[in-house]
């Protein structure tokens, strides 16, 4: 495999989609399908597709394809999917909650292992069989289990002194809901943003500009 520092991140962001798809055809019983085939599916180019595999070391075979089994576990494994990575919720509201509920962790490299909320009402209810945990138990929490990485959805106000103190005891990813620019503070954290109002505005450009 090619070093993955200089790999263009738009390549990183396109393999989720990949797997997405090859994981509805191997739900469907499909176990072969060529660049072509699979460029149909997806609305992109086949040598968009061999490009981006091609930065991996390449996994089709000329005439063949590829094999969708196989080459779903090597994306697996260039995403980490493969690797449970220990992973906190802060912030129960409505957001926090859906979250919880309905993104597939276990299936996508992260294992969720605690949730936290700041306010007393909500702690010991239970989300996904974890009871809510009251924030001043986050410390012994994180020395102890070691959480790797953490999901923000937490009010903007208290994000920065949040990010603060999960930094402190050795958090340094995160999955940011709030609008509270991370980076900024901690250049070497990994962030990964998720501003749904920046993409509903874009889906309003579209809008605009097609009709």
């Amino acid at each position: 495999m090619k070093d993955s520092g200089k790999i263009s991140p738009s390549v990183i962001r396109r393999l989720p989609r990949y797997y997405r798809f090859l994981s509805n055809l191997e739900k469907a019983g499909v176990s072969r399908i060529s660049s072509k085939a699979l460029s149909e599916k997806m609305g992109v180019t086949a040598s968009q597709i061999r490009q981006d595999l091609n930065c991996f070391g390449g996994f089709g075979q000329q005439g063949y394809g590829y094999n969708i089994k196989d080459l779903k576990t090597e994306i697996e494994g260039i995403l980490g999917i493969d690797h449970k990575c220990k992973i906190i919720l802060m912030g129960a509201g409505n957001l926090g909650r859906a979250v919880a509920t309905h993104m597939p962790f276990d299936e996508l490299g992260f294992e969720l292992i605690g949730i936290y909320d700041a306010a007393p009402l909500f702690t010991g209810l239970k989300i996904k069989d974890l009871p809510i945990k009251q924030m001043d138990t986050l410390g012994d929490f994180c020395r102890l289990h070691k959480p790797q990485t953490a999901i923000l959805c937490v009010p903007d106000d208290s994000a920065k002194e949040l990010v603060a103190q999960l930094y402190k005891l050795g958090v340094h990813s995160f999955w940011n809901f709030t609008h509270y620019d991370i980076l900024t503070d901690f250049p070497d954290a990994l962030v990964e943003n998720v501003h749904l109002s920046d993409s509903l505005m874009t889906l309003s450009y579209q809008i605009k500009c097609n009709f």
